[in-house]
């Protein structure tokens, strides 16, 4: 029974590296219309959320914040979402 743990931290350990190394790469997949569901399988959550606009009986309006990654390391990604559909991309380079 100890390569079953073995097995299973070997595996664990090459999924989460497997879910880093596609974190960076991702982010310049994200296009304008796309669900707010599929950008979080794709990225996973945003480091920061922040809410623009979330007046009854208007469409919600909120910015997603992505600090840079190490592997892309001076890329700062801010999404905007209003009614649950990407609206805007930014992508700030600080060098």
């Amino acid at each position: 029974m100890p390569w079953v743990r073995v097995f299973v931290g070997v595996v664990a350990a090459v999924s989460a590296a497997a879910a880093v190394a596609v974190d960076a790469r991702e982010r310049s997949f994200i296009r304008k219309g796309m669900p707010e569901g599929e950008v979080v399988f794709r990225i996973g959550k945003p480091d920061h959320e922040a809410f623009v606009s979330n007046a009854k009986g208007q469409p919600e309006v909120k910015t997603w914040t992505y600090f840079p990654h190490y592997r892309d390391a001076q890329t700062l990604t801010i999404i905007t979402l209003r009614s649950g559909v990407v609206s805007d991309i930014e992508r700030k380079i600080a060098r």
